[in-house]
């Protein structure tokens, strides 16, 4: 029994893995390399080509886990896939989109690989999915092996995943975040001990302030936008269209009642509107937090065409929650920047991740006066409005996860979903605090026995 990363470094990037019980193999995720392109972006699966796989199991559904999930099928069309029914409403919709990009990249830098995929292709992919509940065993292959979902509160529909056999249990966290949200609720992940702990690293490098608590950090966005919209200015909110677009409007919506932030007019743009559309589809049939409001009918936005990016006209006193949320060249909220920026009286509140290559990870550590390229193609523009940054995070803190690995007491713990820093941050602490545990950083394509 093994297990292999089929990503290509050491990194958050296409993740994807296999874990092999020698009679059957199933693989989990199928990311695309946010910063990579064409086929360097897709997972590197030669060690299974042209090799049976029993199941493809999915954890969620942002670009990195399955982006490249139709191309997987292409290889593999006999594994059937495995996911809930929330992530594969987002999924099928972020890979329609990605079709879009993927295939305007290709026109404006000649990438000849792109598409990865068609529209047509995911259509008829999308039919063999299959949808999986929560803590109900799903049965893969004829050997005795299955899986279990268990709701990871990391975005609508994600899912840490147990897979065993008759004699060992591997549990892969996927990303997980333990922490009740403004609408995603704290993971309800088993407890019972595991053989083989697969384990997300993302924040291993980045303490939380002890102080930190996500009622303060809430009341501090309110505070930024009131002083804001009251000088005269408005609020720019980069966001990712699925899972932090919902908590965001959310969260402005219980402000407003609250009466900490005035009645400003809010605007989306972008994929974001489509994503809120299929979270307020489930808003009565999912674990959630303010079950049953539906974002887009019980709240005052303004919705903007998405392929008309030139139609968000800024108004002064007014907020702007926008994708992308790393503000990439070509998304609204990167073109919607390149007056808004220039104007002293605005703020823009970064409340996500930030690669340290984008666009908004220039601004959010920029300082007033400095000039910012948005778009390589563009004249560089200047930073004078107010930058505030907050956490509201959708990963557990490095903390709680050592926690959660020391209940499960596993004989082996892989990291994954981390940088090297991330990695080696957990391997030295969990070593150190689990002596009788393995702890490993897998190697690219190097196989793990796991028994």
């Amino acid at each position: 029994m093994i297990f292999r990363t089929f990503t290509r470094d050491r990194e958050i990037g296409a993740n994807s893995y296999l874990i092999d019980f020698d009679h059957t193999r199933v693989v989990l995720d199928s990311g695309m390399h946010p910063k990579a392109e064409g086929l360097d972006a897709v997972p590197d699966w030669k060690s299974i080509e042209g090799q049976a796989v029993d199941a493809m199991l999915v954890s969620h559904a942002h670009l990195d886990h399955v982006g490249t999930l139709p191309v997987f099928q292409r290889h593999h069309p006999e594994a059937p896939v495995y996911l809930t029914e929330p992530c594969g409403m987002l999924a099928d919709a972020l890979l329609h989109n990605s079709v879009n990009v993927m295939s305007s990249k290709r026109e404006e830098h000649g990438i000849s690989d792109y598409p990865l995929f068609t529209h047509k292709e995911q259509e008829d992919r999308f039919g063999k999915w299959n949808f999986a509940s929560f803590n109900r065993p799903v049965h893969i292959g004829d050997n005795g092996v299955s899986a279990q979902f268990f709701d990871a509160g990391h975005n609508m529909g994600s899912a840490g995943i147990m897979i065993e056999d008759h004699d060992t249990r591997v549990f892969y966290t996927g990303d997980v975040n333990f922490e009740d949200a403004t609408i995603q609720r704290g993971a309800l992940f088993p407890e019972e001990q595991v053989d083989v702990l697969v384990m997300e690293t993302t924040r291993g490098h980045h303490p939380r302030d002890p102080g930190y608590n996500r009622a303060s950090e809430t009341e501090r966005l309110g505070q930024v936008i009131a002083e804001t919209i009251a000088g005269g200015g408005s609020v720019l909110i980069p966001v990712f269209a699925i899972g932090k677009t919902q908590e965001l409007l959310m969260m402005l919506h219980l402000l407003k009642t609250s009466g900490a932030i005035p009645k400003a007019p809010i605007s989306i743009g972008g994929l974001s509107t489509k994503m809120t559309t299929i979270y307020d589809r489930f808003a009565h049939r999912i674990r959630r937090q303010h079950a049953g409001f539906e974002l887009l009918k019980q709240m005052d936005l303004k919705v903007s065409a998405r392929r008309k990016r030139a139609e968000i006209q800024y108004h002064p006193g007014a907020i702007y929650a926008l994708s992308s949320g790393m503000m990439t060249e070509r998304t609204v909220s990167n073109e919607f920047a390149f007056k808004f920026l220039q104007n002293p009286k605005n703020s823009v509140c970064f409340v996500g991740y930030a690669d340290p290559e984008s666009p908004a990870y220039q601004i959010r550590n920029g300082q007033p006066g400095d000039m910012v390229q948005l778009n390589s193609e563009r004249p560089q523009v200047q930073l004078n409005s107010r930058v505030e940054t907050f956490d509201f995070s959708g990963h557990a803190d490095r903390e709680s996860l050592c926690d959660y690995a020391k209940r499960l007491q596993p004989k082996k713990i892989i990291l994954v979903h981390g940088d090297l820093a991330a990695q080696e941050w957990f391997r030295e602490r969990l070593a150190r605090e689990m002596p009788n545990t393995e702890v490993i950083g897998p190697q690219p394509g190097v196989a793990i026995p796991l028994r």
